[in-house]
């Protein structure tokens, strides 16, 4: 077989076993979005159990004060849902009505514009939006908690195994991927660095980002403004995406509760400013050049692990996007797609030069 003959043949093994790589990690994805966010979660909590240790602290203890620092997250984040929840509950009819009467009159201007015909007397609302039946709602919605629930619990529990040392991620790298020690600690401590620093920054701008947007609304009396903070704080954890879609329907709700005016001009011009400057400006200097990715790459990875994953995928992506760029920054053969990822221009200009 010719050296020719035998490249064509690793592409066509490559072409034939990427998809097939995708479907099983689409398949058990009850499985891979656990693990996968489990190691991203662990990553966290090994500089504290390395602090522990040096204290003399044994490595059951250090677990069982990372399951309670995790416990109580998850605790204040039920607490902060019930508190939304209960907001929304309490709001009166009229809000409502309201709320009917504009968005009824929005669907009106649009289909004037368009020139779309409804039959006469039919809710324009009823029209557009379908009503499934009070069974199959909460059958979804039935689904979706257990699932989350499932999730959760599995999350935790390979969080567990991979802080006590029985899933070892850096030697499964080593055994892998990488064949010297050296190697594989070096790269391992490179992305533990790379993971917590993009966390905490996401974690602080769209903390800020949640802030921004409940003041806002407080300010300008748009109603459910913990609702909205809370809303914004975990949107934004989706790169790119994430922000637009938290502007988009907040300015939709914002239009329900104010008037058309230089009001609702300006609620608008202040929540898009307080995403510009957090998303922006903020976190690309927070995360400085360790997470310089090209904008192209980031959307096409959001669409792949959104396809894969769903939401999960979509929170996962960045972080996944850059562990598979320092591991293919560790060979010369897939370094310039490393780089290509990164969107270095030398790089790019490089590619341009082979193919001429």
């Amino acid at each position: 077989m010719t050296l020719k003959d035998l490249r064509t043949t690793n592409l066509l093994l490559l072409v034939i076993v990427i998809p097939l790589i995708f479907y099983i990690l689409k398949l058990l994805s009850f499985i891979f979005i656990p693990l996968i966010a489990s190691m991203f979660i662990a990553l966290l909590f090994l500089p504290l159990m390395r602090w522990l240790s040096k204290r003399g602290v044994p490595n059951p203890i250090s677990i069982l004060i990372v399951i309670l620092i995790i416990v109580a997250g998850l605790k204040a984040g039920g607490e902060l849902l019930q508190l939304t929840s209960n907001e929304i509950m309490n709001t009166d009819t009229e809000f409502f009505t309201k709320a009917e009467t504009k968005l009824t009159q929005l669907l009106v201007s649009v289909e004037q514009f368009f020139g779309i015909e409804r039959v006469q007397g039919s809710n324009a609302i009823n029209h557009y939006f379908k009503q499934n039946n009070l069974l199959e709602n909460f059958g979804s919605t039935f689904d979706f908690i257990s699932n989350t629930l499932s999730m959760t619990l599995t999350t935790i529990f390979f969080v567990i195994l991979l802080l006590a040392g029985s899933i070892n991620f850096q030697k499964i790298l080593n055994n892998t991927i990488f064949k010297q020690h050296y190697s594989s600690v070096k790269i391992f401590m490179k992305i533990e660095k790379d993971i917590i620093k993009f966390v905490l920054v996401k974690f602080v701008i769209s903390l800020m980002t949640g802030i921004g947007f409940g003041l806002a609304c407080f300010a300008f009396g748009v109603s459910f403004p913990i609702f909205w903070g809370l809303f914004a704080f975990i949107i934004n954890f989706v790169q790119m995406i994430g922000s637009v879609i938290s502007v988009v329907l907040l300015a939709l709700f914002a239009f329900v509760e104010l008037d058309p005016t230089g009001t609702l001009l300006l609620f608008v011009l202040t929540i898009t400013a307080i995403q510009v400057l957090m998303g922006g400006i903020l976190e690309p200097v927070f995360m400085g050049k360790t997470f310089s990715i090209n904008v192209i790459t980031i959307l096409v990875m959001l669409m792949l692990w959104g396809y894969i994953w769903g939401v999960p995928g979509l929170i996962m992506s960045i972080p996944l996007t850059v562990f598979i760029r320092i591991i293919l920054e560790q060979f010369p053969k897939t370094r310039l797609i490393a780089d290509l990822i990164a969107g270095e221009e030398q790089s790019i200009n490089l590619l341009w030069k082979k193919k001429k």
